[in-house]
C-alpha cells in the first residue's frame, strides 16, 4: 500500500513499524483507519509515540477497528469489562505473558489484536518483543510446510487461567496449524507454546517433538522486534501473525497499564 495519511518507520525486516503523525485521542478518518489497519496486517504491530489517552479514548480508538472482545477472565462487574489491567510492583514473583504466546488463542474466535498503553514505565527494562509468525512459517523448509499444512492443534485455556483463575470453564479449540491471514493473503504458523496443548493428527511424542522443535523456531532472534517502553506510548499489535511476550527484568519496579483487543474470526486453514 502506498502510505499517504500516516508516515511509517519500520522498526525491523520482518516485523514492527512505528507511525508517525497521528493522535489517537481523536476520532479518524476512515482513509487513516484503513491504512493503520493495512500496515498493522503487512507489520504485524504497530507502536504510536506521545499519545495521551484517557480510558474511554482507548476504547474509542480500539472500536475503529471493530468491535471489542471480552476476555474469558474479565470482570464483567466492572464499569470497563473491555479494560484488562496490566499491573507489576515489589510485590509481583511473575507477570502474565512471560512465554512466547499468541492471545486467547484458545477461542474459536482469537482476538484480532490488542492495544496496550501504559500509564507508568519502569526506568529501564519491560519491553514487549514481538515475533513474525509469517517470517516463521517462510523460513521452513518447503517438505517442513508440506507436512504441516493440513494438521490441526488444540489451543486449551484451561491449563493458562486455571493458575490465576479457578472458578471458570475454559474453551479448548482446535486450529490449523498453518493459517492463512485474512487480509495479507500470506500464510503464517500457528501454534504457541502457552495455549498450544498437541497436533491432533500425531501420536503423543510425534506432537511433542514436533511442537518443541517449532516453539524453538518461533524463538529465532531474525523474526523478532523489541517495543521499548516509554512514557506516553500505545502499541498495537495483530494477534493473527505475531506472538508476543513480556520482559520482565524490572523488578521491583512498577509497570501499569491498560489493554484492550478487537473481536477477530475463525482462523482460516492455508491449502497445499
Amino acid at each position: 500500500m502506498d502510505y499517504r495519511h500516516i508516515r511509517l518507520q519500520k522498526g525491523s525486516p520482518h516485523v514492527g513499524a512505528e507511525i508517525l503523525g497521528v493522535d489517537l485521542s481523536r476520532s479518524l478518518a476512515p482513509e487513516v483507519v484503513k491504512e493503520i489497519r493495512w500496515a498493522l496486517a503487512d507489520n504485524g504491530v504497530v507502536g504510536f509515540r506521545d499519545q495521551t489517552l484517557s480510558v474511554e479514548q482507548q476504547i474509542n480508538f480500539g472500536k475503529q477497528f471493530g468491535k471489542l472482545y471480552i476476555h474469558p477472565v474479565a470482570d464483567l462487574n466492572s464499569m470497563h469489562p473491555e479494560i484488562t489491567p496490566v499491573y507489576a510492583d515489589e510485590k509481583s514473583t511473575r507477570v502474565f505473558g512471560e512465554e512466547w504466546h499468541s492471545d486467547a488463542s484458545c477461542d474459536i474466535e482469537p482476538p484480532l489484536g490488542s492495544i496496550l498503553q501504559l500509564q507508568e514505565c519502569p526506568p529501564s527494562g519491560g519491553d514487549t518483543m514481538f515475533a513474525s509468525m509469517y517470517a516463521a512459517y517462510e523460513a521452513l523448509s518447503y517438505e517442513m510446510k508440506s507436512f504441516l499444512t493440513g494438521l490441526t492443534a488444540v489451543h486449551d485455556g484451561g491449563h493458562v487461567f486455571r493458575r490465576k483463575f479457578e472458578q471458570k470453564d475454559y474453551v479448548a479449540t482446535e486450529h490449523p496449524v498453518i493459517c492463512v491471514h485474512p487480509e495479507t493473503k500470506r500464510k503464517l504458523l500457528f501454534v504457541n507454546s502457552q495455549y498450544t496443548t498437541h497436533i491432533s493428527q500425531l501420536k503423543p511424542k510425534e506432537s511433542e517433538a514436533v511442537l518443541r522443535f517449532l516453539y524453538h523456531h518461533v524463538e529465532t532472534p531474525e523474526f523478532q522486534y523489541r517495543f521499548r517502553w516509554r512514557e506516553k506510548s500505545v502499541v498495537f499489535w495483530d494477534n493473527r501473525c505475531v506472538q508476543h511476550k513480556a520482559v520482565f527484568d524490572y523488578f521491583p519496579q512498577r509497570r501499569v497499564g491498560t489493554r484492550i483487543q478487537v473481536c477477530g474470526s475463525t482462523p482460516i486453514a492455508a491449502t497445499a
